[in-house]
């Protein structure tokens, strides 16, 4: 039987997830000024620059991918999957969720 990864992962789960130290990377598809002014420590790869990169991620790693409310994302996690990596997740709310349920340090923007 095939596992079928989610979607979608919350802010929540993620947040279990980095508490547990669970191996993952975590994508932010913002662009540049966005990560400058407010970012979860994911790595930048902004959305129309995502297909350059396809080579630089294993078809068995989690991957999280973020941007302000989960949109790009969104976009992003679709072309991931479709292109052989489908443990890719969207974060579900994107930067915003994250800020209001987890870290009101994040800056919102």
């Amino acid at each position: 039987m095939a596992l079928s990864i989610p979607f979608e992962i919350s802010v929540q789960e993620l947040k279990e997830w980095r508490d547990s130290g669970k191996a993952f990377r975590l994508v932010d598809v913002r662009e540049p000024d966005e990560f400058a002014f407010a970012n979860l420590g994911g790595t930048l790869i902004p959305l129309n620059t995502l297909a350059t990169h396809l080579q630089d991620f294993g078809p068995d790693e989690d991957i999280v991918v973020h941007c302000r409310s989960g949109g790009r994302s969104a976009m992003a996690v679709e072309f991931l999957r479709r292109n052989g990596l489908p443990r890719a997740r969207n974060l579900r709310g994107g930067i915003l969720a994250w800020s209001k349920e987890i870290d009101p340090a994040v800056p919102q923007y």
